[in-house]
C-alpha cells in the first residue's frame, strides 16, 4: 500500500494539528497510561505498532481474497486496534484523526460483512493505512510540543457522577443537531468529538462491566456514524434521527449504571 497525499493537504493537516494542541484541554478520561506523557520515548513503540496494524489488516485483506467472508472474523479489524498503545497516544493528543481511525477500520470490516469486491476493500484499507500514518505524524507533532513543554500533561480524570454525565451527553448531542442545522458542520462535529473525549470516556469504564456492546455501538456512533453524517451533509431529519438512536442507547446506559449503583453493596 502506498500513503499519498498533496502539499496543500499536508499543510492543513500541520496548521490544524498545531491549533488542536493549544486549545485541547490536557485530560483524558478512564485509563490511557503513562506513556501519553512521555511520547518521546515511545515513538519508536508507536510506529511499530501502526506497521504491525497494517500487517494484521493487510493478513485479513488477503484472507478474504483467498476465501471470502467465511475464511475471515470482520471482528478482528476494530479488535487490533484496542491491543495498541498508540490508540491512547493518538485518542489523548488529536482526536480528529482518532476518529478518522475509526472510520477506517469500521471501513474496511463494514466491506467484507458487505462482501464487497476486493477492489473496494482495497480502497478501504488505502484510507486506513493513510489515517494511521497521519495519526503517527500528529503524535510526532505532539512529542515535539510536549518535548518543549509547549503543552500540560495529560491527567486521567473519572465522572463525578456517571449518570449525570450521560445526562449531559444527550444534551451535547442535541446542541450538535442545532449547529448542523445553523449550517455550522465544522461546529458540529467538533462538539461531537469533544463530548466524545471530555464525556462519555469518562463512563465507558463503570459501563463496559455493565454492557461492553453497548459501549461498543456509542463508540462507533460517535466515531463513525455521527461524523460521516454531518461530513457527508446528510440531511437535519437524518443527523436527527441518528441523535435520537444515540440518546436511546444512552438512556439505556444510564439505567444500567443506576441499577448497579442501587445494587451495591454498602460500605461502613
Amino acid at each position: 500500500m502506498t500513503f499519498k497525499t498533496s502539499q496543500h493537504t499536508g499543510i492543513m493537516v500541520i496548521l490544524g494539528l498545531i491549533a488542536t494542541f493549544f486549545t485541547t484541554a490536557a485530560s483524558a478520561n478512564g485509563p490511557i497510561g503513562d506513556h501519553v506523557n512521555d511520547l518521546q520515548s515511545h515513538l519508536g513503540e508507536y510506529a511499530e505498532e501502526v506497521v504491525w496494524m497494517i500487517e494484521q489488516v493487510d493478513e485479513i485483506v488477503a484472507n478474504y481474497e483467498r476465501g471470502g467472508l467465511t475464511n475471515v472474523d470482520p471482528e478482528q479489524v476494530v479488535e487490533i486496534w484496542e491491543e495498541v498503545n498508540f490508540h491512547a497516544a493518538i485518542e489523548s493528543n488529536y482526536v480528529p484523526v482518532y476518529a478518522s481511525i475509526w472510520q477506517g477500520l469500521f471501513g474496511v470490516r463494514q466491506a467484507i460483512e458487505a462482501q464487497q469486491p476486493i477492489a473496494e476493500l482495497r480502497t478501504q484499507q488505502d484510507a486506513l493505512e493513510q489515517s494511521l500514518w497521519q495519526g503517527l505524524g500528529a503524535v510526532k507533532l505532539a512529542a515535539q510540543f510536549q518535548t518543549r513543554g509547549l503543552v500540560a500533561n495529560i491527567e486521567n480524570t473519572v465522572a463525578t457522577s456517571p449518570v449525570e454525565t450521560l445526562t449531559q451527553v444527550g444534551q451535547l448531542l442535541d446542541r450538535v443537531v442545532a449547529k448542523y442545522a445553523e449550517r455550522l458542520p465544522e461546529e458540529a462535529v467538533s462538539i461531537v468529538f469533544d463530548t466524545y473525549l471530555t464525556r462519555f470516556e469518562g463512563v465507558e469504564g463503570d459501563l463496559i462491566e455493565q454492557d461492553a456492546d453497548l459501549v461498543e455501538d456509542l463508540e462507533v456512533d460517535f466515531n463513525v456514524t455521527l461524523p460521516q453524517a454531518i461530513e457527508g451533509a446528510a440531511s437535519v431529519d437524518a443527523v436527527r434521527d441518528i441523535v435520537n438512536e444515540m440518546k436511546t442507547k444512552l438512556n439505556r446506559a444510564r439505567a444500567l449504571l443506576e441499577e448497579a449503583e442501587a445494587n451495591r453493596p454498602s460500605v461502613f
